[in-house]
């Protein structure tokens, strides 16, 4: 049977993942629900099939839900999320988990206690160019592992696409601090374990209610530095770009999943019979949270490890 997903959020995420899950097949499109009316409506032309509920606690309840996916704001998971555990409903989030520590640690705990079905969007957990650089760290195909840095520049924050979600601009809930580098936060836990905060500094505009403009930090994770920098403003290309660098073979993941590696002087691609990697990225990802819904072998993230990324995270932006 097709998992019947709810939809709690209907702004960019959540009319990604509509997109997303009916090209996909294999998951039934329940409803939706967003306290904007504009959201709703554009949701409505759309997807003219989509239910739209008058309230997201009637969603939620409804007993033909299977899951409960959350793409609202951050600041409002934590609600949605144990209302929908305590409905019995299966929970899958779009990160951050969430901008309040205690808010998303209690959302672990409850979970945890529950029982509840758990888990993160984090796209990383199931991508090609990630396995890759995974399995050549497990044959020792990389090496010594010298270092990793992750780059990021936006020319503009929140980027074009973002336009209709103010929120992405100010302190409270977004930056890309939050909305990007999170994923690579996951992504270098996933490579590298557990890091640790050693050194952060933030610049941020006069206005106190906007975002970061600017971001260094310093991890250590098990004696391997990882050194993070993001920047916005300024014309030119945005830039994403993580680089694992190995005694015997260096990677560089670029554009979220371009992958090339080095044994020298010159970079070349990798995984060049992928014809869409971003099509193919989504692909896999619904595949691993279908396979997490049956009970199957899977990667997908949990609310614990969403709550790694977000203490990394949250431990950035409190650093002056």
């Amino acid at each position: 049977m097709k998992p019947r997903i709810a939809f709690i959020g209907l702004g960019i995420m959540g009319h990604r993942m509509l997109t997303n899950m009916t090209a996909h097949g294999g998951f039934t499109l329940l409803g939706g629900w967003d306290p904007s009316p504009a959201a709703a409506a554009r949701t409505r032309a759309a997807f003219p099939d989509l239910p739209i509920a008058e309230t997201a606690g009637a969603l939620i309840a409804d007993p033909s839900a299977d899951v409960v996916y959350i793409a609202c704001p951050p600041g409002a998971h934590r609600v949605q999320a144990l209302a929908a555990m305590d409905a019995g409903k299966a929970v899958f989030c779009e990160k951050p988990l969430g901008v309040d520590l205690a808010d998303s640690r209690e959302m672990v705990a409850r979970a945890e206690a529950a029982g509840a079905k758990n888990a993160v969007n984090f796209p990383f957990a199931d991508a090609q160019a990630v396995n890759a650089m995974q399995a050549a760290l497990e044959s020792g195909a990389v090496g010594a592992v010298a270092g990793a840095d992750v780059r990021l520049h936006f020319a503009r924050w929140p980027r074009a696409w973002q336009a209709d979600a103010a929120w992405l601009a100010e302190r409270a809930e977004g930056g890309f601090v939050r909305e990007v580098y999170s994923h690579f936060a996951y992504l270098t836990q996933r490579l590298l374990g557990p890091a640790k905060l050693v050194h952060a500094s933030v610049r941020y505009p006069a206005d106190p209610a906007l975002c970061e403009t600017h971001f260094l930090a310093r991890f250590d994770c098990d004696g391997v530095p990882v050194s993070v920098a993001g920047s916005s403003g300024g014309v030119g290309p945005d830039r994403i770009e993580y680089t694992l660098w190995g005694a015997k073979t260096s990677y560089r993941l670029w554009d979220w999943n371009r992958l090339q590696s080095t044994t020298g002087s010159e970079w070349r691609d990798e995984l060049t019979g992928i014809e869409d990697p971003r099509q193919d990225g989504y692909r896999r990802m619904l595949d691993n949270f279908r396979a997490f819904l049956a009970g199957e072998p899977n990667t997908m993230p949990s609310f614990r490890e969403a709550l790694a990324v977000q203490e990394l995270v949250e431990g950035i932006l409190e650093s002056r």
